[in-house]
């Protein structure tokens, strides 16, 4: 059964994105299920160190909030958007097991063709190439199938190892946002780093494999 029906909005959606290799193994992308709940929840409570620090803050209790029963509201949030066309919320899999979410939000189509994307992965993964195939399949998709001109992310100026992982995909940095959310108890600054079409030579994916980042499966 498709439980996302059948009057999606924008193109590309709810289609499987991948496969491709990179150093940890093979990344694809597919879309959030419903069963996703205790995979979800495991690895949002295992790594709260390593996500908490990154994420906008709620008033919400992190174990609350990750807990399996608060999965299935979760999952109608985004489905209701995906349907509605404004997102494209994705499950980061590697070698077949869920180890993160690729979220492309705010899909804007007419005169303007963007949208913003972001993502999280399971620490076991880091410095395995993992953020960095998924980034890149998400922006073909978005280049190609959904046919968006532009593309942007924010990220905090401390947090290196994800603006090495942006850089790596081709984003280039367009200005700093003073206090733009609030993260981690206050309101910080961000980078706005943004990629449009004509920026991407052949694709993303290519280019990965070029630079000897990742491989064709």
């Amino acid at each position: 059964m498709n439980l996302w029906g059948s009057s999606s909005q924008h193109p590309g959606w709810p289609t499987r994105v991948g496969p491709l290799r990179v150093a940890a193994g093979v990344v694809r992308l597919r879309a959030v299920r419903l069963r996703d709940a205790s995979q979800w929840s495991r690895i949002r409570q295992a790594d709260r160190a390593h996500l908490e620090p990154w994420e906008p803050s709620t008033e919400a209790d992190w174990t609350v909030r990750h807990s399996i029963s608060a999965w299935p509201a979760v999952f109608s949030s985004l489905r209701s958007e995906a349907r509605k066309g404004r997102m494209l919320p994705y499950v980061i899999e590697l070698d077949g097991e869920f180890c993160g979410q690729l979220t492309i939000g705010n899909v804007t189509h007419g005169a303007l063709r963007s949208a913003w994307i972001g993502y999280w992965v399971s620490s076991s993964v880091t410095g395995g190439g993992v953020a960095t195939g998924a980034l890149a399949l998400g922006l073909d998709h978005c280049f190609g199938p959904v046919m968006l001109h532009r593309v942007e992310a924010t990220v905090r100026p401390e947090n290196a190892a994800s603006r090495a992982v942006l850089a790596k995909v081709g984003f280039r940095e367009e200005g700093l946002l003073r206090r733009y959310l609030q993260v981690d108890g206050g309101w910080r600054d961000h980078l706005l780093v943004g990629l449009t079409v004509e920026e991407v030579y052949g694709s993303v994916t290519s280019a990965l494999v070029r630079d000897g980042h990742a491989s064709w499966v």
